[in-house]
């Protein structure tokens, strides 16, 4: 069977294209595969690579060493194990790196009064760089050239916290560009589909008086408006989720509401409630006609479905405020991280709790385990239902990338007060809520809405709220409903939030990773997509 291809741009860990490559045929083989992802993260692309090694094999057949390498605790030994796969596994590691390029791609210099570099490329280095770009997509590609392109643009200067931080979108944010530069592969190769994805923000977002939403369609629709030198065909954009209104005389879809883009993860299965904009594009000379769209769950994947089976650890603890300078800036001092360190603090802070938060039968978890980038246990998850089918590696026979971070002692405070406070009243408290001596060091801590919301615990029984990759900076909006554990969400259970399986490691450092699952696409919402993309791909291939 052939495979589709997919080029793969901005792919960040590779959220998009693990649900891509996740559906099989009847044979076992993949439907889809990915032949060059570009990233430009050093970490996210060495997670990019690793996968790429992962499916160089059939599930069954994935070697040891992959194994030993996402189970090692220890940096030296997980050094070895790398070797061990370049020398073992030789050609299957160098289609990995083959596969999954580290590279930025290009965006418009910019130049201060002084005519000093600021940032991004020259012109002459774009035209170098996109030269470079062409020919290793063109490599990739078989010769029908017959692909699908996925990816989106760094969406930070569209989002609405981005925008009200900012006072709008400037059209020297390098980052309103770089969409271009999607546009541009669209125009030079001609993919038979494209899948782009962006931040809710995008509808509402306009550079120069101009909603960057309509542009972004107009551009899609024809790239030769923007690229006439690359005579490109002309596309059909679509919704994943709603039918158009109507079409239009070159039976070109038409919608109303730009809403109609939105996809709400939640209606979808994913334990989050994550609205993303998601474009179809379907090249003008390729049938639409077996074209659907997403189908709504009947039940919702609640948080405590797909995080309350894993291993239950203890916060770390790393540091105390001891007093204020003459600035009115915190002083810290370093406390040692160990269990009785940890469990002192929360005993203090729990006697001077109310009575109506705590429970007799509250108790603190008596360990000093903060988790470890591997952890060896049995899962039972009999209310997970993505478990057996998406999750689980049997051969895992633990979890990895479950380790707690090191909290402020005064964090844990606000932690456990949070976290109580959620189970007693169904809501997580706001800062008016806080007893005064937990409040942090903020003017307006008590006053407006800015700060209402600086701690937030993730409530079990819906969705989680987006996991962003702010959660790299500090855990304060994903804190875990278990009083017991009084801490922020690790890196597996975010990852869970975003539905990667469990066999899927993140690499770089704890906040590396965090970033990554952060910034990614939940692959079990892209699986769902892949499906309405493959049955576009076999009516071209029966026309």
């Amino acid at each position: 069977m052939n495979r589709i291809p997919i080029i793969d741009l901005f792919a960040g860990p590779g959220g998009l294209g693990e649900g891509f490559s996740s559906i099989q045929g009847k044979n076992g083989d993949r439907i889809f595969e990915i032949k060059l992802s570009i990233e430009k993260d050093e970490n996210a692309h060495k997670t990019l690579r690793l996968r790429s090694f992962y499916r160089q094999f059939k599930k069954e057949e994935v070697p040891e060493l992959y194994y030993k390498y996402i189970k090692a605790n220890k940096t030296v030994e997980q050094e070895n194990a790398l070797q061990d796969i370049k020398t073992t596994f030789r050609k299957q590691w160098e289609n990995a790196e083959k596969e999954a390029w580290h590279c930025e791609l290009p965006y418009p210099v910019e130049f201060d009064k002084n005519n000093i570099k600021k940032g991004g490329y020259t012109n002459e280095e774009i035209i170098d760089k996109n030269n470079e770009i062409d020919q290793r997509i063109s490599d990739a590609l078989p010769e029908n050239k017959e692909f699908l392109l996925i990816g989106g643009p760094p969406c930070q200067a569209y989002s609405l916290v981005g925008r009200a931080r900012n006072q709008g979108i400037s059209t020297k944010d390098h980052r309103v560009h770089l969409y271009k530069e999607y546009l541009r592969i669209i125009a030079k190769h001609h993919p038979t589909v494209f899948v782009m994805e962006n931040v809710k923000g995008l509808l509402s977002a306009s550079v120069d008086g101009h909603k960057v939403f309509d542009l972004i369609k107009d551009d899609l629709r024809n790239p030769s408006n923007v690229f006439p030198k690359y005579n490109s065909p002309k596309y059909r954009v679509f919704s994943f989720v709603k039918e158009p209104d109507g079409f239009d005389s070159d039976n070109f879809p038409i919608y109303k509401d730009d809403k109609d883009f939105l996809i709400r993860t939640e209606e979808y299965g994913i334990p989050q409630r994550r609205h993303r904009v998601i474009l179809l594009g379907i090249r003008s000379d390729i049938s639409s006609a077996n074209r659907t769209i997403l189908k709504k769950k009947q039940y919702e994947t609640k948080l405590k479905h797909v995080i309350d089976a894993l291993p239950k650890i203890r916060s770390g603890i790393g540091r105390e405020i001891i007093g204020t300078n003459e600035k009115g800036n915190h002083i810290y001092k370093a406390i040692e991280n160990n269990y009785p360190n940890w469990s002192n603090s929360i005993k203090k802070y729990r006697t001077l709790l109310t009575k109506e938060l705590i429970k007799e039968e509250d108790i603190l978890i008596d360990s000093n385990n903060q988790g470890a980038n591997f952890m060896a246990c049995t899962l039972l998850e009999k209310d997970n239902p993505l478990f057996e089918n998406w999750y689980q590696d049997k051969r895992l026979n633990g979890v990895i990338n479950h380790e707690s971070r090191t909290h402020l002692k005064e964090d844990l405070g606000r932690y456990l007060f949070s976290s109580l406070y959620l189970r007693t009243h169904g809501e997580f408290p706001r800062l008016k809520d806080y007893p005064e001596w937990l409040l942090p060091l903020h003017k307006n801590a008590k006053k407006g809405d800015k700060f209402a919301d600086r701690f937030r615990t993730q409530k079990p029984d819906q969705a989680a709220t987006t996991i962003t990759s702010h959660i790299s900076k500090d855990g304060h909006y994903f804190i875990h409903y278990d009083p017991a554990q009084c801490r922020s969400m690790t890196v597996r259970e975010a990852a869970r939030v975003q539905t990667f399986p469990d066999n899927y490691y993140f690499c770089g450092s704890r906040t590396h990773q965090y970033h990554q699952v952060g910034n990614a696409v939940p692959p079990y919402l892209a699986m769902q997509i892949s499906k309405i993309v493959q049955d576009i791909f076999n009516q071209s291939n029966n026309d």
